[in-house]
């Protein structure tokens, strides 16, 4: 820029973010292969858990599931109320019967990224938690049977909120703190975002992540994160949803 003072400078990421909005055949079946690979490392995870755990454990065991796949990946862990925070904490945590844990990662296959939430319990759920989880299911299905070419981007998000809003977990934003979702493709986080006030029109071959939560300062939270796919005449999912608390994997 110095050399050229005459010239002027624009910022290109508009452009570049623009170019990966719409994914390939090839593309998807990066970003299919990465999200299977990181549910797969989630459910060999959880099946180890053991009372004792620190979310540092639980996050080297992610590393180490990930390292048998052959490709790289890793995990944010938090362990019962502080999964109440939807970017977790950095406080010490350990792991007691009874307690929610949540996932939060990915991995990277030739380039393009995983971005996967499950959150999953050690032992017994109670009620409420069963209940919670039960309204984020419900939130993220209907974000999907929503979404289908020709849609703003922001009525996804307004879609699953309303399911949670109309479940007592309301009003707004007071449960449901964040947006729905984000693009997602060679970077973890890509344009464009499924948020309110985001009148762009979905188009085959994008992709997101779908992930609503409910968090409740000082008890728990719930969130189910999986990548969503405008097809040409809908949506799906790249992963099986998380069907329920007690069988998060199916």
């Amino acid at each position: 820029m110095g050399a050229l003072p005459h010239a002027t400078f624009v910022d290109a990421w508009p452009v570049t973010a623009g170019c990966r909005r719409l994914k390939s055949p090839a593309e998807l079946a990066l970003l299919r292969l990465a999200n299977q690979t990181t549910l797969a490392v989630y459910e060999a995870v959880w099946k180890a858990l053991v009372p004792g755990m620190s979310e540092d454990d639980i996050a080297g065991l992610v590393a180490m599931a990930y390292a048998r796949t052959g490709l790289r990946g890793s995990a944010d862990v938090n362990i019962g109320p502080y999964t109440a925070s939807p970017h977790g904490s950095d406080a010490p945590q350990r792991l007691t019967e009874g307690m929610p844990v949540i996932f939060d990662g990915g991995c990277r296959a030739d380039g393009y990224t995983s971005d996967i939430t499950r959150t999953v319990m050690l032992g017994q759920a109670g009620d409420d938690i069963r209940r919670v989880f039960d309204i984020v299911l419900d939130a993220q299905t209907s974000a999907l049977r929503a979404a289908r070419p020709g849609v703003a981007m922001e009525a996804l998000d307004a879609a699953a909120r309303k399911v949670i809003v109309d479940a007592g977990y309301g009003p707004d934003y007071a449960y449901f703190s964040h947006r729905l979702g984000h693009g997602s493709g060679m970077d973890m986080h890509e344009w464009d975002y499924l948020v309110r006030g985001n009148t762009r029109l979905l188009e085959p071959g994008m992709t997101f992540s779908d992930e609503p939560g409910i968090y409740i300062p000082g008890r728990f939270g719930v969130r189910l994160e999986d990548i969503l796919h405008i097809t040409a005449d809908g949506a799906e999912l790249l992963t099986p949803q998380s069907p329920s608390i007690d069988h998060p994997f199916g």
